[in-house]
């Protein structure tokens, strides 16, 4: 649902940019498929925006319209070609099977393929990272976790905690007491996620890191106990 309302609040903004100078239309269909199982993915909404080069940069013109894929993944969308534009971004709006994600296509290859155009889009599968802290001897410590999964920082994705002992005093930050807190999240299925921990005892930091191939459709799960 974030992922949904922030490109809507980027769709919004763009809409201040001012009007852009259409040069023509094309008509262009394909399929919206999982990156794995090549199936489509149904009711998949993408908006779509030109991309102008200025600078070595590309600057995203107003939202140039925007569609839904069917029941069976396919879609049909008659397309804004835009004075000097050679780059579309396709935005796909994300929820709890699919993130956020955007695909840059150029306006040579959207004419080559007009009506046989394939977007994959990669899946989330379910991760649970399991905190315990079992150390009697020292009577207070520090310890924050953090995770990536194919170089993006995890906690963009949908999560939560749920603890059954202290409570973080900031996010992912557990100090002293009787720590035991699992944070729930998704993940990209069939990627390795790298969990960091960073604990600092008897003045002391320690930082360490574990990698869990996360497979998809199954509740894949890693325990830290310090």
């Amino acid at each position: 649902m974030r992922h949904l309302l922030y490109i809507v609040t980027v769709a919004g903004s763009l809409l201040l940019m001012g009007c852009t100078r259409t040069i023509g239309t094309l008509d262009i269909a394909g399929n919206v498929s999982d990156e794995y199982t090549k199936k489509g993915i149904p009711k998949r909404t993408v908006i779509i925006h030109g991309l102008k080069s200025t600078d070595s940069t590309f600057v995203p013109t107003e939202d140039i319209g925007h569609f839904d894929t069917d029941s069976t993944g396919h879609f049909t969308f008659t397309l804004k070609e835009i004075k000097d534009v050679i780059w579309y971004n396709f935005v796909f709006a994300g929820d709890s099977d699919y993130p956020y994600s955007t695909q840059m296509v150029s306006i040579y290859e959207l004419k080559r393929n007009a009506k046989f155009l394939t977007f994959n889009l990669e899946k989330f599968t379910d991760l649970t990272i399991k905190i315990e802290r079992i150390n009697k001897t020292v009577r207070c410590d520090t310890l924050f976790i953090s995770w990536k999964t194919d170089g993006n920082d995890g906690r963009i994705y949908p999560h939560k905690v749920i603890n059954l002992g202290a409570v973080p005093d900031f996010e992912f930050r557990w100090i002293g007491g009787k720590v035991k807190s699992f944070i729930e999240t998704k993940t990209l299925a069939n990627k390795n996620t790298i969990i960091h921990m960073y604990l600092f005892r008897n003045m002391k930091a320690k930082e360490m890191s574990d990698t869990i191939f996360c497979i998809r459709d199954v509740k894949n799960s890693f325990t830290f106990r310090y």
